[in-house]
């Protein structure tokens, strides 16, 4: 199986040679070739250049079991999606909200909400175009509930979100079939489905739901001559029942896709060969080694993410420390102005002061030359008094003025105090932020690996990997407990498809559902249970019953 999907291309350009002769150049992920073929039994265009698509002829029953290489799987996953896109597969609307989901989680890695904007999605290919003709929703709608699962998947690596991808196509009812129109010995036109179960009888108006299916365990032998096949069923006591197709070559394709498709299937039922079995441990051993890389790189993300979160908060307190600076530094500049002008004030004050101190003696002396002057007559002893009086008035209104000044002088100079000392504590507190000392940078130490952890050893670009039996060991107790919790989170899951059907259910346009459309519908009212389960129910007639309903159908 591995082998036939990894010769799977994604295309391949070829120039016409010679007539019916080709150099074909093949170009994968890993390498590039190129050779010469020749086309017998095709038509081929005459148009240049010819483009072909290498596919995947014989599709797996468990895609997690048996894509073993991660190539294998990711070119799978790629023709798988253009099936559904192309609406080769059926996909309901509700599953393929969800599949577009993992398909984006695949192609752009974890959500974003500062990278991953609102119309991102705009120029993706992501719904079939029956789903978005059957909705009156515009793509921004469609984009946000896409994106709303999108936002749920995160952690999860492109193979794993692909893998999910594939375990919910491998589901759908026309996954892995191929179809051929055939009619039985009645005449009646039939739809022969040939897949990695069996043989499926459908009628050609319902491709979801065969009327009766053969697994391969059942079938003992497989023939055809000219236009008729014939199958033999295991029990030799039941009869063959046989059935005609359009053309020779229909034939020949059915036939092939038979005998692959149970060759398969019988040795899926059996133990693996010694390849298989190297090519699984070897899958094994790089998927346990890209799982320690990605918890190196978590681990790595996070203890930068704790780095940049530190740096900022560094930043943070940097720039606090600058605007309290700033902030003392505006406080020292007007400590300074309060205290000149305070200055200024005070020696005004003195100079006052001294004035009416140097008046005050004027008055004292002009009173003392009033004293000493001799009045003779009454009147101008009289006089005398009254100027005496008046100057002795005038000079304790001088002294209470220059006491007055005194003390304004006084409370000045205690201002002017306070002012320098306030001018000190702010030069003091300033030079306290200047000297204060700063975080000491962050070198994260990487946290020693724990002990059963397989080492990884670099050497220039050489890469070493030991591995130990307990890491197979725990690796396998953690791809039993992932399938446990894969079954716990299906029941979630649909939950979450008939919860989105429910939504959308109001803007669906009724005239514009497909036949498929409607006989997914039905099933879906009726209860229907997935592909495998239908299969199942089916196979639980006996082989001659279903023989002979076939022949009278």
């Amino acid at each position: 199986m591995a082998g036939a999907i990894a010769s799977r291309m994604s295309f391949s350009s070829l120039k016409r040679k010679q007539p019916k002769t080709f150099t074909v150049r093949i170009v994968t992920m890993d390498a590039e070739m190129e050779f010469n073929c020749e086309v017998l039994e095709h038509d081929v265009s005459k148009e240049e250049p010819v483009t072909f698509h290498f596919l995947a002829k014989f599709y797996p029953e468990n895609a997690e079991e048996e894509l073993v290489q991660e190539i294998t799987q990711h070119l799978f996953f790629l023709q798988v999606k253009k099936q559904i896109l192309d609406e080769k597969i059926y996909c309901p609307p509700e599953a393929s909200v969800l599949l577009a989901s993992y398909a984006v989680q695949a192609k752009y890695g974890d959500y974003d909400p500062t990278v991953h904007k609102r119309g991102f999605l705009a120029q993706e290919e992501l719904l079939p175009k029956r789903v978005i003709n059957l909705y009156q929703m515009t793509p921004e709608m469609w984009e946000e509930r896409i994106t709303a699962w999108y936002a749920e998947h995160r952690g999860r690596a492109r193979d794993e979100a692909e893998m999910e991808y594939l375990k919910i196509a491998q589901d759908l009812e026309m996954y892995g079939v191929n179809y051929f129109a055939i009619r039985n010995k009645k005449g009646t036109e039939l739809l022969l489905g040939v897949d990695a179960l069996g043989l499926h009888i459908y009628d050609p108006e319902n491709r979801l739901t065969p009327k009766i299916s053969f697994p391969w365990n059942e079938i003992r032998n497989i023939s055809y001559s000219d236009k008729e096949f014939t199958i033999k069923p295991l029990d030799k006591k039941i009869d063959v029942f046989k059935f005609n197709s359009s053309k020779l070559r229909v034939n020949k394709l059915i036939l092939q896709l038979c005998i692959g498709n149970h060759d398969l299937f019988m040795r899926r039922r059996k133990a693996d060969s010694l390849e298989v079995q190297q090519m699984k441990a070897q899958a094994r051993e790089e998927k346990a080694r890209k799982q320690m890389e990605r918890q190196r790189l978590a681990r790595e993300k996070q203890m930068r993410e704790e780095a940049e979160r530190t740096r900022d908060e560094l930043e943070r307190r940097l720039l606090q420390l600058k605007e309290e600076a700033t902030m003392a530094n505006e406080a020292l500049m007007r400590s300074e102005e309060t205290a000149d002008l305070l200055a200024e004030k005070a020696q005004i004050t003195e100079e006052e002061a001294k004035l009416l101190a140097q008046k005050a003696a004027e008055a004292e002396q002009e009173m003392q030359r009033i004293k000493a002057t001799a009045i003779r007559t009454e009147e101008e002893k009289r006089l005398m008094e009254q100027k005496v009086l008046e100057a002795e008035v005038l000079a304790l209104k001088m002294a209470e003025e220059s006491e007055r000044r005194a003390k304004e002088a006084d409370q000045l100079k205690q201002d002017l105090q306070e002012a320098r000392e306030a001018e000190r504590r702010a030069k003091q507190k300033l030079l306290e932020i200047a000297t204060k000392p700063t975080y000491p940078p962050m070198n994260p130490i990487p946290a020693p690996l724990p002990p059963d952890i397989p080492s990884f050893n670099l050497i220039a670009d050489s890469l070493s990997f030991d591995f130990k039996d307990t890491d197979m060991k725990r690796l396998s107790m953690e791809i039993e407990k992932e399938k446990v919790e894969y079954m716990e989170k299906s029941k979630h899951l649909q939950e979450q498809l008939n919860e989105l059907k429910t939504e959308i259910e109001a803007l669906k346009l009724k005239e514009r559902e497909t036949a498929l459309d409607i006989l997914h519908n039905e099933n879906s009212d009726r209860g229907g249970s997935s592909k495998h389960n239908t299969i199942k129910k089916l196979t639980l007639q006996s082989a001659k019953s279903r023989v002979a309903f076939f022949e009278e159908l």
